[in-house]
């Protein structure tokens, strides 16, 4: 086993641990059920040999041969009903652990990719996440489920027969112990093969799983274009990469069963031929050579047994393996040490809002090394100014954005709030000093009420009273149950600027210190934006804004607008002085004027 298989399986160990007292009791079965499966070949025989008039062991001689049929009947049956009951305890135990072992793991896997950074979300499709999370740790469950233990009582049932074997004639017994070594040796060659294609079965999936998930989220757009057939073709492609990829471990996994099945045949045959002869010299009687026979049977189920755990295990250290990969993945944005933990920043959530000053100290941020997104960007915005960002499209508003909300860190620079750099402020505290629009926005699937209150205990009259403050009153009375009205996935039965309405209110209700609208009014109507600005005054009052918009309306009534292009910023001031000095934003708002272009 390689070392990073080590490693990640003792990464599993702490999952275990809550468990131990079932797992200790499953292990504990091990033997008896080992026990009770060995010895009931051994009865059989002894029965052939009771009715043959061949020695017997101790217990039996001297009891009549109806009886002693009797008592073997018996033993044999309670062997029967013995070796089922204990299996029925061994597989509840197992399965309940595995479930737990997995619901956890489940849960660690989500809270990490929730504490990623949007840079790796941005190079991983959701369908390849979805794989990992799903498929991955059902594979793990299995291996767990029907495979670690299995195996280990495999390993066990395999040591009582080989010692009742060489007891019972050690000639036999250590030919067919020495036909287990090339079976061995068949199916660890045959593995190491079979990982390397379930490997590929797993990433095939995920990228299954990613085309879905983008056909499936972009199907407006299939259909609005015609992408229908085109789209249909490259999944075909897909699916049939991923069927080619399963017929791989397939043929791993029948050459192991028919490998296994050739070297039975030849065992038992070879049994036949020298226990026959052994038996016909009189060195052996038939009731042994029936036993054996009936062991060497058994004696390979365990393998085939082991020979589709392994595959299963196989499967499972794929998927150790990819969650590993995931949980591996560092986060890229974290809280220090030394911070106040998210329960103390909390506490502060119910004090009032002041407005803050927000300080970028010569930034510097890139996605890619070779494509650099702001450079040596410095500004300060003053608590209780109202900002605009304007410059074409890529100049790095949106990054800026990103940036002071800490979805991702600068290569170089700082940025300072109230004069405390960002990254020494938790980041529930932060996120709580920040209220921030996009213009995509999501909304999740339940009520209005709740995708307001999102993480807040807010009363009802609160959110009341902020619709009527911000113009909802119209919105909330359309719907069937007002606030109590189910929405759909990302509140697809409302039109996005009703969407972006509830993504205002939202965040008012938070009383941040900055808020940040990126295109907050994009979809809106004149009428319902003319409103939300004139209401939007009273939640802006003493506090800091900072505006991304492309209309003029929305820019000229900032304090200060910053001009950026390719990184850098190129201007700023008031709306008047911008366009007097004849600058890139004056080009931009003529040609807006003249409805050629946007800000």
């Amino acid at each position: 086993m390689a070392a990073a298989d080590r490693r990640r399986l003792k990464r599993l160990l702490p999952y275990l641990a809550r468990d131990r007292r079932r797992l200790g009791l499953t292990l504990l079965l091990l033997i008896p059920v080992a026990l009770a499966a060995a010895v009931q070949p051994l009865l059989v025989g002894q029965a052939i040999a009771v009715l043959r008039g061949e020695p017997t062991m101790a217990w039996l001689v001297g009891l009549p041969v109806a009886q002693a049929l009797q008592l073997l009947v018996l033993l044999l049956l309670a062997a029967v009903l013995l070796r089922l009951g204990l299996q029925g305890i061994q597989t509840f135990n197992v399965q309940a652990v595995g479930q737990r072992l997995t619901a956890r793991i489940r849960d660690d896997l989500f809270a990490h990719a929730m504490a990623l950074s949007l840079r790796f979300h941005d190079r991983t499709p959701v369908g390849k996440l979805l794989t990992r999370l799903t498929s991955d740790v059902d594979a793990l469950a299995e291996v767990f489920g029907s495979g670690a233990v299995g195996v280990l009582a495999d390993l066990v049932t395999l040591a009582v027969i080989a010692a009742t074997m060489i007891t019972i004639e050690w000639r036999l017994g250590l030919l067919l112990l020495i036909s287990q070594v090339p079976v061995t040796l068949g199916i660890l060659w045959l593995q190491k093969r079979y990982r390397k294609a379930n490997y590929r079965v797993r990433e095939e999936l995920s990228q299954l799983n990613a085309d879905l998930q983008e056909n499936l989220q972009g199907l407006e757009v299939v259909q609005m274009f015609r992408r229908e057939q085109r789209n249909s073709d490259r999944f075909a492609a897909t699916t049939a990469a991923y069927r080619k990829a399963v017929s791989g471990t397939i043929l791993y996994d029948s050459a192991i069963s028919a490998f296994i099945e050739w070297v039975a045949l030849v065992a038992v045959a070879v049994v036949l031929a020298l226990g026959g002869s052994m038996v016909s010299g009189g060195l052996m009687g038939l009731g042994t050579l029936t036993t054996f026979i009936l062991y060497s049977q058994r004696l390979f189920d365990p393998l085939r047994q082991l020979a589709e755990r392994f595959t299963q295990i196989q499967g499972g250290m794929t998927a150790v393996e990819r969650i590993g990969e995931l949980l591996e993945e560092p986060i890229e944005i974290a809280d220090r040490p030394q911070m106040a933990t998210p329960r103390e920043c909390s506490d502060t959530a119910s004090t009032p809002a002041t407005a803050a000053e927000v300080v970028f100290d010569d930034v510097s941020f890139a996605y890619r090394a070779d494509e650099p997104i702001l450079e040596h960007f410095s500004v300060r915005i003053a608590a209780g100014e109202h900002v605009a960002l304007v410059g074409p499209t890529g100049s790095g508003k949106t990054t800026v954005i990103r940036l002071l909300c800490r979805l991702y860190e600068p290569q170089s620079g700082r940025i300072l709030l109230d004069g405390v750099d960002i990254r020494d402020i938790p980041q529930a505290q932060l996120r709580q000093k920040l209220g921030v629009v996009l213009q995509d926005t999501f909304l999740f699937s339940g009520s209005v009420a709740d995708n307001l209150r999102l993480e807040r205990s807010i009363a009802r009259d609160q959110l009341e009273r902020t619709c009527q403050e911000l113009g909802l009153n119209p919105l909330i009375e359309r719907l069937p149950d007002g606030l109590a009205s189910q929405l759909r996935e990302r509140g697809g039965n409302l039109s996005s600027g009703e969407r972006q309405l509830l993504a205002v209110a939202r965040v008012a209700i938070r009383q941040p210190s900055v808020l940040v609208m990126d295109e907050a009014t994009a979809f809106m109507d004149p009428a319902t934006e003319a409103t939300l600005q004139r209401d939007l005054g009273a939640v802006l009052q003493g506090r800091t804004a900072i505006v991304i918009a492309h209309r003029l309306a929305t820019v000229e009534a900032a304090d200060r607008i910053l001009v950026l292009q390719r990184g850098r910023l190129v201007e700023q001031g008031t709306h008047q002085h911008l366009r007097s000095t004849g600058g890139l934003y004056a080009r931009l708002a003529e040609l807006q004027e003249r409805g050629l272009a946007s800000l």
